[in-house]
């Protein structure tokens, strides 16, 4: 079934978001902007790029013409698409790239302020399958642009911006997902019961069976297999495929249950492309 997704929230989100992202790029140095992050052959100025690229691109600005031969990175069709665009403007000075980001989003949130409700439930395609709603596009983005505006604070040394509203749309587009991880990423065996608890701004328990294929459940039929308990944002860093430089994926982690099949899954928790 199609995804419907309050406009205003998710418009506000990513102004909330456009905004945060200006403001945590805004005071870098030179060497800061080449900050390398958690992200195969992205510096902070590549994940800002990467974000303009993305609205630019909503807007219907052409892609670039550059030559991607050197890099060996990219790892599928979406993922050089995004290289055009952060290749571009590699050599863009900061300064110039806050310009730009404030041109693009500005842009774009005039077009999703006069949008209507209706416009966001109609069908669109999404980086999640055609179909969607275009409220569910926007939803990604807002998930999208909230990861990048952490690896960017991860990188620098800045704490995460872990607020409450962020994160729960967040972990509502993260949901979405969680049976093919715990069951096809994760491996989970058939008649395993797993227990997810979340801690922080945003506390939930996610509860989750597999017979033949894994399901979201309202309650399990006994006592779980496999049951971890770590923060919203240590979650959403994990789903979201960031393994942070010095940081091993089972810290902050509390496991009960079976062990091993716990260390699988925080292992494997990756769902995004």
């Amino acid at each position: 079934m199609p995804t419907i997704v309050d406009k205003e929230a998710i418009v506000d989100l990513l102004r909330h978001e456009y905004a945060a992202l200006d403001a945590v790029c805004s005071t870098l140095t030179d060497e800061q902007w080449d900050t390398v992050t958690c992200l195969p052959g992205w510096s902070v100025r590549d994940v800002l790029s990467h974000v303009i690229g993305a609205e630019a691109m909503l807007l219907g600005e052409p892609a670039p013409t550059v030559d991607l031969s050197r890099l060996t990175h990219m790892q599928n069709p979406i993922a050089e698409a995004n290289e055009v665009w952060v290749e571009a403007m590699r050599p863009m000075a900061g300064p110039d790239m806050l310009a730009r980001l404030s041109e693009v989003t500005t842009r774009r949130l005039v077009i999703l302020d006069a949008m209507t409700q209706e416009e966001f439930d109609a069908p669109s395609w999404t980086p999640a399958g055609r179909d969607e709603t275009y409220g569910r596009f926007m939803r990604i983005r807002h998930y999208d642009c909230y990861l990048h505006e952490q690896d960017i604070r991860m990188a620098l040394g800045i704490e995460p911006r872990a607020t409450a509203v962020d994160l729960a749309s967040s972990l509502d587009e993260v949901a979405t997902g969680l049976g093919y991880i715990v069951g096809r990423r994760a491996g989970m065996p058939d008649g395993s019961r797993v227990r997810i608890e979340l801690t922080g701004p945003v506390a939930r328990t996610y509860l989750v069976s597999v017979d033949g294929r894994a399901s979201v459940v309202a309650e399990l039929d006994g006592d779980p297999t496999v049951g971890i308990e770590l923060s919203a944002m240590h979650y959403l860093r994990l789903t979201g495929g960031r393994h942070d430089a010095g940081i091993d994926p089972a810290d902050g982690v509390t496991f009960t249950g079976d062990r091993e099949l716990g260390g699988r899954l925080v292992a494997n928790m990756s769902f995004t492309i």
